[in-house]
């Protein structure tokens, strides 16, 4: 069992930036890969980032590419999401996931099987 916070989030002006950091619990965090998913109102929950076990591979959407970090402390089992140049559709509830036991990245949702509750971002513009 793995238990996921998430913080960080707020309400930002546009073009500001924020760090969004998931906490995880359990002793099996450094084997899981890990990942940022978001959900505006009215939409569907998206992938934003993920990243590997071992902090060596990472993923973006491309809406997020170039703008946004992932990243992770394994000895804090911590994950962080470097969040620049925010726009309003960034506005969102972000939730952070831990996928099953594996070295390789996931960007599709069934591939996670812990969530946190999630932490809101607001853009204004």
């Amino acid at each position: 069992q793995v238990q996921l916070v998430e913080s960080g989030g707020g309400l930002v002006q546009a073009g500001a930036s924020l760090t969004l950091s998931c906490a995880a619990s359990g002793p099996t965090f450094g084997i899981r890969p890990m990942g940022w998913f978001r959900q505006a109102p009215g939409k569907e929950r998206e992938f934003v980032a993920t990243i590997s076990s071992s902090g060596g591979n990472t993923g973006y959407a491309d809406s997020v590419k170039g703008r946004f970090t992932i990243s992770r402390d394994n000895a804090k089992n911590t994950v962080y999401l470097r969040m620049n140049s925010l726009k309003a559709e960034d506005t969102a509830v972000y939730r952070c996931a831990a996928g099953g036991p594996s070295s390789a990245i996931a960007s599709k949702q069934d591939m996670y099987r812990y969530w946190g509750q999630g932490t809101q971002v607001t853009v204004s513009s």
